[in-house]
């Protein structure tokens, strides 16, 4: 089997766990502040707060933003649920609108037809790696004073116009869940731009205090723990090759492929292929002869999340609802091989 993704764990990252089992300072400690301060160089500097999960720093980043009962957040309902859980959990509303056809993110036209009095924020998803158009989007999110608040979960070193995502905002979050394109074993970053918003987020994910017993504000425990912090140092070192690898892989799949739309990237987009994913009139029946030849595809994502019972609702999202019929991701891990290359093209070419 030729699987869709997992984990790349070496002795690197072996050595780190094995140093922290010996320091004996397991929880939140030395090893993620400098996992911060690392990371921080990948987004221009902004100011870095690791967490237990990306739905955790969605969900937090939010909160130190103020976002609140009352208020609307505009986000996609093509992604994955926590998007959208994000919202809700802070007593907020998200408003589901659809997405542009080339590359799967927020259509800036849909976020415009959807801004109300109630709009504070607009959330794109940089969807399987690929930015989102950010530059319509922070141009709408400054005529209409909107906080930007940016899903990058799977968007680790992209960029859009030069900038890295992450720094493209008012606050990001990174996703480090052992399938996506570093990980800590289950972890987030929350990275903003104001000093402020990041002590509010440091308490936020430490009980409400700073200093032991101090507590500030009613807070929760979100930490990440110095063993993922240690992992993710490592990593950190590594995701810079197994990015361009992942574009080299791309770029045979792209010249290779017949019989599906492959995935376009737009101009001035630097496209990090946390999933490649191609469109095809005949998904279903592809994803089964793949299946059936040992390779491991996927489909992100089956259902819109508006339409989920978590939040089941009817909304006119043709663009969502065709993506959902149509998408199909291939492997495109840093770790195959030319052959397993070869075998995936061959498997798709033959279908139909």
């Amino acid at each position: 089997m030729i699987h869709l993704s997992s984990p790349i764990i070496g002795p690197e990252e072996r050595d780190a766990v094995l140093r922290v089992m010996a320091s004996g300072m397991l929880a939140q400690g030395p090893e993620v502040a400098a996992f911060e301060e690392e990371f921080s160089a990948h987004v221009d500097g902004r100011s870095c707060v690791a967490v237990n999960a990306g739905t955790a720093g969605l969900h937090l980043g939010m909160l130190a933003l103020g976002i609140g009962p009352g208020d609307e957040v505009i986000v996609p309902s093509f992604t994955f649920a926590a998007t959208a859980n994000a919202v809700r959990l802070c007593g907020a509303e998200p408003v589901f609108v659809d997405i542009e056809a080339d590359h799967f993110n927020l259509d800036p036209a849909a976020v415009a037809a959807a801004i109300t009095p109630r709009t504070v924020a607009v959330v794109p998803v940089h969807l399987y790696g690929h930015p989102a158009d950010m530059t319509a989007i922070g141009a709408l999110a400054a005529r209409h004073g909107l906080l930007v608040v940016e899903d990058a979960a799977q968007a680790h070193l992209a960029s859009w116009q030069g900038t890295p995502v992450g720094a493209l905002g008012d606050a990001a979050m990174f996703s480090f869940y052992p399938t996506k394109n570093m990980t800590t074993g289950e972890g987030g970053m929350v990275v903003v731009k104001d000093e402020a918003v990041a002590r509010r987020l440091r308490l936020l994910r430490n009980q409400g205090m700073e200093a032991r017993y101090a507590n500030e504000i009613v807070g929760f425990n979100a930490r990440l723990t110095d063993l993922g912090g240690a992992i993710g140092r490592a990593q950190l070192r590594k995701v810079e090759g197994w990015t361009a690898t992942r574009k080299a892989n791309a770029r045979t799949l792209d010249s290779r492929l017949s019989g599906v739309v492959t995935p376009p990237v737009a101009e001035g987009a630097s496209h990090v292929y946390h999933q490649y994913t191609v469109r095809s009139a005949d998904r279903d029946g592809l994803l089964e002869h793949l299946r059936g030849a040992g390779i491991g595809a996927g489909v992100y994502y089956p259902t819109p999340v508006h339409r989920l019972p978590s939040f089941g609702l009817s909304r006119d999202l043709p663009e969502t609802e065709r993506a959902v019929r149509e998408v199909l991701s291939l492997p495109v891990r840093p770790d195959l091989t030319e052959e397993e290359l070869g075998t995936i093209v061959t498997a798709v070419n033959s279908h139909g």
